[in-house]
């Protein structure tokens, strides 16, 4: 019989949440759902209730707080209707308010919690639901005015409801000062809901497991929104939980000399940073990989943080790589990406499904400037970057993540050290040379074998990329001020066609 308690389990209606916990959550146990108000509690419940109701389950939403029309408001804000669950309405009605009539259950300071215990009680033995949520607890906590009074009733309903064989959702605005540590522990489990308000942008909501008596759940903050049709949970991604034996061999960039430079190509399951001033070709040669891919019948995922899709096709078809067809055809998706609508977790989420069930092998992000910048206020971007890499490197799937680099020429710095998360890291460069700026590129690390040391031309052309002879007759290219040390000519840029 335990083992069956153990195995068995009943789905909160939220498939991320049912992640967390590993399948959802065990049957005929009393759960504390708390939260600030707006964090998502109501609907949290409504959605565990209508999954209920598809299950061809008895379900019961007790309400202290909220009205029935208010509920029905609610539900038709995400597209759902009512049908089928059973609203039992104790708020206060119209009499209550004449002076004649205060003496109501619901004035904390004359009237008997035991009436609304009753009450409560006595729907649940009429309904027999499998399911119920009970909105909100910082009603019954007012009227019982004591905290031994009010903690003795909470606990004479767990036990009745444990008997009634249900499973009850118990919704919390978490109004107790300092937090209520005795309600905690005496639920089963505890899932508290977080809403933060960043000082640019849109609500950030959060949710974490508390605790979970038998269940073996992924602990930690974990993003969700709330859209039509509900909650949705990003879980965070944890790279050790998600190990697949992901494809090897090398990809061409295509482009053969910076193939060459690479010492035969990138390598799948590598990710690479591609590092320089703005304008200098980051960008460009991104998008030359990503097309060379989906003309391997690749799929392909980019990430837009600084341009918009438009901007960024007109640019990709002037460098020789125009990423229409292969857009239209679904080998390449295009996403842009407004960090201050959306949180990380999210956007992990959404690269997560793009290997998993769309199955990219070669994801860009363009830029991880945009991604750092439009979210000062994250804390630990670095860290959960480093969890979508190893994620990524344990696909077997090839990521390309652009930075652009403060200044145009000398020394120039990034806004956060990240190469050592890559295992290829490109560098590319102004220098000036016969009174014009020239680009430079070279390859200053590459983990998985070896490379040219070389730092070699760069030239950003209609007809495509093209990558010059090494720069033997230079010194100082890096430095962006170099000198002309050999004894023939600078080397003279093609003509552009």
């Amino acid at each position: 019989m335990q083992a069956e308690q153990c195995d068995a389990r009943v789905s909160t209606g939220i498939t991320g949440l049912d992640h967390l916990l590993g399948g959802g959550l065990p049957p005929k146990r009393v759960y504390l759902i708390e939260g600030d108000p707006g964090s998502g509690k109501t609907t949290l419940g409504l959605q565990f209730l209508r999954d209920g109701i598809e299950q061809g389950e008895k379900v019961l939403y007790v309400t202290l707080s909220e009205t029935r029309s208010e509920l029905v408001a609610v539900a038709a804000s995400h597209g759902w209707t009512l049908d089928g669950m059973t609203i039992h309405e104790l708020s206060p009605s119209d009499e209550s308010f004449r002076p004649d009539d205060q003496y109501t259950f619901f004035h904390p300071s004359e009237v008997e919690l035991s009436v609304t215990t009753k009450a409560v009680l006595a729907e649940v033995e009429r309904i027999n639901p499998s399911r119920v949520v009970f909105d909100s607890l910082s009603e019954m906590r007012l009227l019982a005015r004591e905290p031994l009074r009010y903690r003795r009733q909470i606990l004479g309903l767990k036990q009745f409801f444990v008997g009634r064989n249900c499973t009850v959702f118990l919704l919390d605005d978490k109004t107790a000062q300092d937090g209520d540590l005795q309600l905690q522990s005496l639920a089963h489990g505890v899932v508290a809901l977080e809403q933060l308000a960043p000082e640019y942008g849109a609500e950030r909501r959060r949710l974490r497991i508390i605790k979970m008596r038998g269940v073996r759940f992924q602990g930690g903050f974990h993003d969700f929104i709330i859209s039509t049709g509900g909650l949705h949970v990003f879980p965070r991604l944890v790279a050790a939980e998600s190990r697949a034996n992901g494809s090897h061999g090398s990809a061409s960039s295509g482009i053969p000399r910076l193939d060459a430079l690479l010492g035969g190509g990138f390598d799948r399951g590598t990710s690479s940073l591609f590092m320089g001033p703005a304008g200098a070709g980051k960008s460009a040669i991104a998008t030359h990989v990503a097309v060379a891919a989906a003309k391997r019948g690749e799929h392909v995922a980019v990430y837009l943080f600084d341009e918009g899709l438009d901007t960024f096709r007109r640019r990709a078809a002037g460098l020789g790589a125009d990423i229409t067809e292969h857009v239209e055809s679904g080998r390449i998706v295009l996403t842009q990406v407004d960090p201050a609508e959306m949180s990380p977790g999210e956007f992990a989420d959404k690269v997560r499904n793009a290997v998993d069930q769309d199955h990219a092998a070669v994801v860009v992000i363009d830029s991880l400037n945009g991604y750092l910048n439009a979210m000062p206020e994250e804390r630990y971007l670095v860290a959960q970057l480093h969890e979508l890499f190893m994620f990524l490197r344990q696909r077997g799937v090839l990521a390309i993540s652009v930075v652009a680099q403060h200044g145009m020429v000398g020394q120039m710095q990034a806004p956060v050290d990240l190469s050592y998360l890559a295992d290829n890291v490109l560098l590319l460069r102004f220098f000036e040379a016969d009174g014009a700026v020239r680009h430079a590129i070279s390859v200053m690390k590459k983990r998985s074998g070896p490379h040219e040391k070389t730092i070699r031309e760069l030239r950003l052309e209609a007809s495509g990329i093209n990558v010059g002879e090494p720069l033997t007759e230079f010194h100082g290219v890096l430095t962006g001020v170099p000198r002309h040390t050999g004894g023939g000519r600078v080397p003279q840029r093609a003509a552009e066609p």
